[in-house]
């Protein structure tokens, strides 16, 4: 940076430094200062080679200029060129017998740590390139990245920071916070990290193998958590302001963002993001991590192919949407799939796949389209296969008529912590559909419905499993009847915290496996003998 900016807008210190030892830290302001062995000047060297007053330096506002009063005596450098007289510039670094003179800005010496120093760069960063009315979608992100490390650049060189300080990493935090998702970028690039939690600028979680840990990172203020958010919120079509304090929303590769601000959340922004593997999961992948064995892949694979209608039942990240995935994955690429969701997530490999996604209401509080209304509309596109993504409201209605007209082989998930709750939860959001319905009349339709309810759990060691296959077998009296096919068998934790247990058979044949022939399939019926351990 030229002394004339410099000169009006920093606060400049002289830092004096012996054989590589910082000894002294002087103030350089406006006036003229002088640099010798006389105990009157302001900045005093004692040695036989300087001169009582060796050099003067005079800063007015447009400048700062260096003399050497006694050039004979003792010969100087300013950034290892030998000089007489010159001008001055922030960072210069000069040399006299053994001793360095070095002008840094005064703002970023007193900073304590790498985070001021970000803060102190992204604020510069802002008002250089004006980031706060930079519209995001008006450049390419090449273009805008380009532009801002080359503002980095200047903006380090002008705060002349002490060697110790790592550079490269101030450029990548601000970086990250200017165009990224700050802090958050690192963990969202590590293929161990399934979720990471922001509870406020200062705590931040993640989860490795079902397992939550706190680490040491954090955002240089709330303010930054608010503009991540945003950021993240706005490329989807979505807002979160005090008004709308809440937002389901998504990221590029599909991971499931969902956050909160004040005055909803009082400790500060609140952000959880759910990653998604880069390279969605596969039955094998599944199979390896325990979360089913290979029989039961197969019978639910029989079961996507004979179009049976699943429902996924299960607790907050026990692994609905992957399982929804993986079992999405077998259905035939011949057919039609519409998939339909709050907050797309789905990754599905079919040809002919259309994707929905509800919309929130606008500013105005227009404009809402809810999954209830896709669903209906899902209806009119010929689709063979419909799946929700997560039934949470009255949308259960529509996915069951949906499911009874037609369009078998259907899949959804929904929160519930057993096949039996998930029966109960379906009822309870029929009922929000505001249709006054008899519970009989309810409970008749999903019997008639729904065919199997995957049960699905995170387990006290962080594993996520199938506990149980199910299938509903009709209505027993006034309920809805169940019978488990296929279950995990917990046997108790080993010495190193891990579930003990094995899948096994309950000895029940699924109704459409006794005409299995009719869909042109095949299964070893020896995978239902009870009490067989699944392999």
């Amino acid at each position: 940076m030229p002394a004339s900016d410099a000169s009006v807008s920093v606060d400049i210190i002289v830092e004096v430094s012996a054989n590589g030892t910082v000894f002294q830290r002087a103030p350089l302001g406006l006036g003229t200062h002088y640099v010798g062995r006389d105990p009157s000047c302001e900045i005093v060297l004692e040695s036989p080679q300087i001169a009582l007053r060796q050099l003067r330096i005079e800063r007015e506002r447009d400048s700062i200029l260096l003399f050497n009063m006694s050039p004979h005596d003792c010969p100087i450098l300013v950034n290892g060129r030998a000089v007489v007289s010159t001008v001055l510039d922030l960072g210069d670094l000069i040399t006299l017998a053994n001793y360095s003179l070095h002008l840094v800005d005064a703002a970023a010496l007193a900073l304590a740590d790498i985070n001021q120093v970000c803060a102190l760069v992204h604020k510069r960063l802002v008002i250089k390139l004006d980031l706060k009315h930079v519209r995001l979608e008006n450049l390419r992100e090449a273009e805008l990245r380009h532009r801002c490390e080359a503002a980095i650049d200047e903006i380090l060189i002008e705060l002349s920071l002490p060697p110790t300080v790592d550079r490269q990493k101030i450029k990548t935090n601000v970086l990250n916070e200017a165009l990224g998702l700050g802090p958050l970028e690192d963990f969202l690039a590590d293929d161990s990290v399934t979720e990471i939690m922001v509870n406020n600028k200062d705590h931040l979680f993640i989860e490795r193998s079902g397992k939550l840990h706190r680490v040491d990172a954090s955002f240089t203020s709330n303010e930054q958590v608010i503009n991540v958010i945003a950021r993240i919120v706005n490329r989807v079509g979505r807002r979160i302001d005090e008004s709308n304090p809440m937002v389901d929303a998504r990221l590029k590769d599909g991971s499931r963002v969902n956050a909160i601000i004040p005055p909803l959340s009082l400790g500060g922004p609140m952000l959880d993001i759910r990653k998604f593997s880069k390279k969605p999961y596969t039955p094998a992948d599944l199979v390896r991590f325990g979360s089913m064995t290979s029989e039961i892949s197969d019978f639910l694979k029989l079961a996507v192919l004979a179009r049976q209608n699943i429902i996924i039942s299960g607790g907050t990240g026990s692994g609905k949407t992957t399982l929804l995935n993986v079992l999405s994955g077998f259905i035939p690429a011949g057919e039609r799939v519409l998939t339909i969701e709050d907050s797309a997530e789905l990754q599905l490999p079919h040809e002919n796949l259309g994707s929905l996604e509800a919309r929130p209401a606008n500013v105005e509080g227009r404009g809402e389209v809810k999954i209830r209304d896709l669903v209906r509309n899902a209806l009119r596109m010929r689709p063979d296969r419909i799946v929700v993504g997560e039934c949470r409201a009255g949308e259960a209605l529509d996915m069951l008529q949906a499911m009874n007209t037609g369009h078998d082989g259907s899949l959804t998930t929904l929160h519930a912590n057993s096949p039996e709750d998930a029966i109960l939860r379906t009822e309870t959001m029929v009922l929000m559909s505001g249709l006054d319905l008899p519970s009989r009349v309810i409970r008749a339709m999903i019997a008639s419905a729904v065919n199997f309810i995957v049960q699905q759990s995170r387990l006290s060691d962080g594993s996520r499993r199938i506990m149980a296959v199910s299938e509903i077998t009709g209505m027993a009296g006034e309920n809805v009847s169940l019978e488990n096919v296929m279950v995990f068998k917990r046997l108790g934790i080993d010495e190193h915290g891990r579930v003990k247990g094995h899948f096994e058979a309950t000895g029940y044949v699924p109704e459409f496996v006794r005409r299995i022939g009719e869909y042109g399939l095949e299964i070893d019926m020896d995978v239902f003998t009870k009490g067989r351990p699944l392999k």
